[in-house]
């Protein structure tokens, strides 16, 4: 596929083009999930709706401006996914006035990321996870001035990954294991002590698809 230079300030306007304009439609059919390599689709019901930031950040640098991805490792102490890198998000509540809105209420309050901060871009496509949640992924560039100050109730730590580390297909591995008593196939992508795997690695990769795609 099409290289892009991770250093060119039109990755910003490339991004906008490939990006969907409007949140996926919830009565959609499940296209993007964990079941995109082949697994069943999860039984659970009812799907609860979600939504999490994808956090791009600006960082000027000799050869221009390189791009890195804000992740969070969530508190080792949550009842779900605990210790898992994640992006900032949560459940869509009744009172959010939009999937934006819900990413965003929760970037702050998870690692106190203001929305004044943030400049969405558009949207990815919907990801269905096994564990029953329709997530809205919405992709932000984030200014590099932002200093984290995580909610130590739900992230133990937030961290940046180089952008062109996670759009080099090299480094998209697709792993499985053992889920209640099935295979659960998914994406890996290993960065040092960091192991981030399952929906998050899987919205990466529709990131990786909407940027490299056709």
């Amino acid at each position: 596929m099409t290289s892009l230079s991770y250093t060119d300030d039109d990755l910003i306007a490339h991004l906008k083009a490939r990006l969907v304009r409007d949140p996926p439609d919830r009565s959609a059919p499940h296209t993007g999930g964990d079941h995109a390599l082949g697994d069943p689709l999860p039984s659970i019901s009812p799907i609860r709706p979600a939504a999490v930031l994808v956090p791009l950040i600006p960082h000027e640098a000799p050869s221009g401006v390189r791009y890195t991805m804000l992740l969070t490792q969530r508190a080792a102490t949550l009842r779900q996914h605990p210790a898992q890198i994640s992006f900032p998000g949560g459940k869509i509540d009744p009172e959010d006035p939009s999937p934006l809105a819900a990413a965003l209420r929760e970037a702050d309050e998870e690692i106190g990321l203001p929305a004044s901060l943030v400049c969405p871009l558009g949207y990815l496509d919907g990801y269905l996870s096994a564990t029953g949640y329709a997530i809205v992924p919405v992709v932000g560039l984030v200014d590099p001035r932002f200093t984290p100050r995580p909610n130590p109730e739900e992230v133990d730590d937030v961290f940046e990954v180089p952008l062109d580390f996670l759009m080099d297909v090299n480094h998209h591995e697709r792993h499985a294991r053992e889920w209640h008593g099935t295979l659960r196939h998914y994406y890996a992508m290993p960065w040092g002590k960091r192991y981030i795997w399952g929906a998050t690695a899987g919205i990466i990769r529709n990131l990786y698809e909407r940027l490299y795609g056709p």
